[in-house]
């Protein structure tokens, strides 16, 4: 049997101790679970502790973390707030690995969540199956997570109407020749910002900024946009068909990424949405990234859709290399004339064809690309 104790821990070993645990938890209940295997399908429905006393479900042995294998969801988390997740390994479910959502109320978002150290995977694997699905949740943090294999019509991290929320220090891998995304912000989502991560083939589309959502799913009911108000910033994309999408985006930023060898296009701006409510796509800023690109590789550097309004977007001190061709470099087909772009000279990354980006001492790039974290400061 689990034992509580006066400081309202609680340790689980097996899936029975561990629901039991979980429905009777109350604000300051840190809930440490064994190593081993526990069934998925765990729903909890009104999960909510105070900001000063979180619920916590975590691995009691971090360096053994419990996996949570197969069922629908490995566990769903209905209305929940001021919960954390730690150190837990979620794999083999069919929907989605992990779902966070507000329980379909859209006018009380779920909130204050914190996910830590995750690993999703092995999920769907066909169809529009994701590995986190968010939904009507703000004030969020996900911080040094992996997915690897989701759906190959879904995503990563999937988030409909989510707000102020960070994504940060995490991984994300798969295939970048299929639909999917690695992350995608839609349904009205807002001030939400992607640092410090990695994308290896994260879906045909990396970072999907905005999407196609139906109109019951928007929180807020009313928001003209997809996304808005949106930073990516500090990553490291590799391939892709495209690592950046502005869909149906009012307002978002892209910076200081390093882009290395995507398949099709660097970018992408298109309007999926197309009631006459929405915005056209626009105000997006692309700036003080490293751009590495082959030309028999990339068919366009910039695929731009109808409906869109291009003319609104801001290009600003990128540095383009093209690797086969450096030549080529400069040649772009921007939408707006770029200010105080740099061509053709070499990035000097340390080791790219082992995936290390970092650059070397004597790099000319300067103020562009992943910075380091005394430069961040």
């Amino acid at each position: 049997m689990y034992a509580w104790q006066e400081s309202l821990r609680v340790e689980v070993a097996d899936r029975r101790e561990l629901i039991t645990a979980v429905n009777e938890a109350e604000p300051g209940t840190r809930i440490l679970i064994a190593p081993g295997e526990y069934r998925g399908g765990l729903t909890f429905a009104g999960l909510r502790g105070t900001k000063e006393k979180p619920i916590v479900l975590q691995a009691r042995d971090s360096r053994q973390p419990p996996k949570i294998v197969a069922g629908t969801s490995g566990i769903h988390l209905r209305g929940p707030a001021y919960v954390e997740l730690r150190d837990l390994v979620l794999t083999g479910a069919t929907g989605n690995g992990l779902n966070i959502d507000d329980s379909g109320n859209t006018q009380k978002p779920t909130r204050n969540i914190v996910l830590h150290r995750l690993q999703v995977r092995d999920v769907g694997p066909k169809g529009n199956r994701d590995g986190i699905k968010l939904s009507g949740v703000d004030d969020f943090v996900i911080e040094d997570c992996q997915v690897e294999r989701w759906g190959d019509g879904g995503s990563a991290i999937d988030m409909v109407g989510c707000h102020k929320g960070k994504i940060k220090g995490c991984r994300f891998r798969y295939r970048g020749d299929i639909f999917g995304s690695g992350v995608q912000i839609k349904g009205g989502s807002a001030d939400i910002i992607v640092s410090r991560c990695r994308f290896e083939n994260a879906g045909g589309r990396a970072i999907n900024i905005g999407g196609s959502t139906g109109r019951d799913y928007f929180r807020p009911a009313n928001a003209t946009y997809e996304a808005k108000n949106i930073t990516i910033e500090d990553c490291t994309f590799i391939g892709s068909m495209s690592p950046i999408v502005f869909v149906g985006v009012d307002g978002a930023t892209v910076r200081y990424n390093t882009i290395y060898r995507p398949k099709r296009w660097v970018m992408r701006i298109l309007q999926e949405s197309q009631e006459p409510k929405f915005v056209p796509c626009r105000n997006g800023v692309f700036s003080n990234n490293i751009i590495a690109f082959r030309s028999d590789e990339v068919r366009t550097i910039i695929n731009v859709g109808g409906g869109t309004s291009p003319e609104t977007f801001r290009f600003a001190k990128n540095h383009w290399y093209c690797l086969d061709n450096p030549q080529r470099s400069n040649r772009l087909g921007l939408p707006t004339t770029e200010i105080k772009g740099s061509y053709g000279k070499n990035p000097s990354f340390r080791n790219a064809d082992h995936g290390d980006f970092r650059l070397r001492d004597q790099s000319s790039v300067r103020d562009a690309g992943v910075r380091t974290k005394r430069n961040r400061e």
